[in-house]
């Protein structure tokens, strides 16, 4: 669905965007990760046809975003992170107003517009004037607008910055249901462990350059390393540790006496770390239960950039 080739865009001697390439799926939910001024903005901007690159390209659904803008427009819905809304109107006129910019026709926009506030959790402010919205009804308001001509390519500028934990939960579900319909979808944000629940795919970046790119899962087993596993007893602590000392593959062990927890670093694959398991239960050690920290997309990102520029 989505080609991306050598993008680059130079102000002056900064370079914000450095010869970025990309392929994203069709129906695919890809989620950019970066710090503030990493290039993600930048990337969106000239996706969505209002940044020109310095150099490169990209293709969205076959067509050119620098040779092809107007049919670009018409396979995309954007939502910027930074966006406005014309307060005097109410928000089915505000939606009745970009339904006609892009030509859609009075009698269907009568039956579009109850649907898409119905989709955003709206509908009961659909005679509400939007200066009246609260910060979260007002993006869920910007998604609307941006799915007013049913695009096939999402593109989401930090759509849940600044909302409050309730608002963040509404705007993923709705997210969710999108995916659910075959969208593809771009989405930028800061909210790293939320992206995780949400994408298909992650693509890391720093500095205006791809660091990394992949399905969640993938990229947080590449830096996985050594697992960090928490073992509770029912008893026998004394027992269980010095059990675990003798496997060749643990270090690092430390006790919670008053959990009754043991935590070490193991080093063995899966199909050893059950063996283990089972040897610990023949052996009459109480396992009550078993854990492996996992990291999360946060850990993923800082361990990414970090090794990228050391």
């Amino acid at each position: 669905m989505i080609e991306i080739k050598g993008l680059t865009k130079k102000y002056g001697s900064f370079v914000a965007l450095d010869h970025f390439e990309l392929s994203i799926g069709d129906g695919v939910v890809c989620g950019f990760v970066g710090a503030n001024g990493a290039g993600k903005s930048t990337i969106f901007s000239i996706l969505a046809t209002l940044l020109s690159p310095t150099a490169g390209d990209a293709t969205i659904h076959g067509k050119s975003v620098t040779r092809d803008p107007a049919e670009i427009r018409k396979v995309i819905g954007y939502m910027p992170d930074f966006f406005g809304v014309y307060d005097q109107l109410k928000a089915d006129e505000y939606l009745d107003f970009y339904g006609a910019s892009y030509g859609i026709p009075a009698e269907k926009r009568k039956v579009l517009i109850p649907e898409l506030l119905e989709l955003v959790n709206l509908t009961d402010k659909r005679y509400e004037y939007v200066d009246l919205l609260s910060r979260g009804m007002k993006q869920r308001l910007c998604l609307a607008r941006s799915l007013i001509h049913d695009p096939k390519v999402l593109i989401l500028d930090e759509p849940a910055s600044g909302l409050d934990p309730r608002a963040r939960v509404e705007m993923r579900d709705i997210l969710k249901h999108l995916k659910s319909m075959g969208k593809t979808i771009l989405i930028s944000s800061h909210i790293l462990p939320e992206l995780s629940e949400m994408c298909d795919e992650i693509v890391v970046i720093d500095r205006g350059k791809l660091i990394a790119h992949g399905h969640v899962e993938s990229i947080q087993a590449q830096l996985q390393g050594d697992k960090r596993i928490k073992v509770k007893v029912v008893d026998q602590l004394d027992a269980a540790r010095a059990f675990f000392e003798e496997d060749p593959f643990i270090s690092g062990i430390e006790l919670q006496e008053d959990k009754k927890e043991i935590s070490f670093t193991y080093k063995g694959s899966d199909e050893e770390q059950v063996e283990l398991l089972r040897k610990a239960l023949l052996s009459n050690i109480p396992v009550y239960s078993l854990n492996v920290e996992e990291k999360d997309l946060e850990d993923v990102f800082m361990a990414i950039t970090k090794g990228a520029y050391e």
